[in-house]
């Protein structure tokens, strides 16, 4: 290799390097000021020149924020929604994608591409039909009002059944040869070897619930009910912010996220790439 060559390859990767450490700075600084902010008063958040170093009014924030907002309650709250839903929609999509996966009945298609089609409807043109429908159920200001309007998620429906669609036939007759009912098949064969499929639709209707804003605020009416969100938007008040309370609570919000997301992130990425390439 010419000496030339080598200085190219070595100036390619200054120049890579480069880009990635610019690429790792845009995406890390927003959460380090985030966590500086929620040590300092809000009036040294702003300061020219700014602070960047943590100061040491963290539990005085905590305090000042659960006074304000209840901040342990509203964690409870968003983590019960959160939890609930996560756990049920991912039964529903599932099921629902096997079902458009492997069984041949009448509309199929049709049926698949309608729920596309819903995928693209916007989530605000829902708002006035689902909460009439809540209040005529007499479930407004409750949990079930939250969780229940969006179980069935066509994103989520749509991930599993391209998972669904490598399931092999072949072990679905095998089981059932074995005199296994559809049940049994759905929950004992196909759900454990779509385990990456169900982490990567988990970690996504998990973040999708967790940070869901609009629908809590039109549906919960009382601030004992309220999600971690909406509770976080009633500190913009109209003379005076406090942005120490909303840099700790926008911290304390994003853990529950970072530790969902630990949790599954083995298998989150072969889940999103599942059904992506056809052998």
């Amino acid at each position: 290799m010419t000496t030339k060559k080598k200085t190219t390859n070595i100036l390619k990767k200054i120049g890579l390097y480069t880009l990635l450490l610019i690429g790792v700075f845009i995406s890390v600084f927003p959460f380090y000021w985030m966590f500086i902010g929620a040590t300092n008063p809000s009036g040294q958040i702003f300061s020219i020149p700014p602070n960047l170093t943590p100061g040491d009014h963290f539990f005085e924030n905590l305090r000042n924020l659960n006074e304000t907002v209840g901040i342990w309650r509203v964690m409870m709250n968003s983590l019960i929604i959160t939890l609930v839903f996560t756990l049920f929609s991912v039964i529903i999509c599932s099921a629902a994608g096997y079902a458009f996966a492997k069984y041949k009945f009448k509309g199929r298609e049709a049926i698949f591409f309608a729920l596309l089609l819903a995928i693209m409807i916007p989530y605000h043109v829902t708002l006035i039909p689902l909460f009439q429908l809540m209040a005529d159920l007499g479930w407004l200001n409750t949990y079930q009002a939250v969780i229940l309007p969006n179980l069935a998620y066509p994103f989520a429906i749509f991930l599993m059944r391209q998972n669904m669609r490598s399931l092999p036939d072949s072990l679905l007759e095998a089981a059932r040869v074995d005199g296994a009912g559809e049940f049994r098949i759905f929950f004992t064969v196909v759900l454990p070897t779509m385990r990456p499929a169900l982490a990567a639709v988990a970690i996504f209707l998990f973040m999708f619930q967790w940070n869901n804003f609009l629908w809590p605020l039109v549906v919960l009416g009382s601030s004992d009910m309220y999600t971690l969100p909406v509770a976080l938007s009633s500190l913009v008040g109209l003379s005076r912010v406090d942005y120490g309370q909303i840099m700790l609570g926008t911290t304390l919000s994003t853990l529950p996220i970072m530790i969902f997301f630990l949790l599954l992130q083995r298998q989150f990425i072969s889940g999103i790439l599942g059904g992506s390439v056809k052998e």
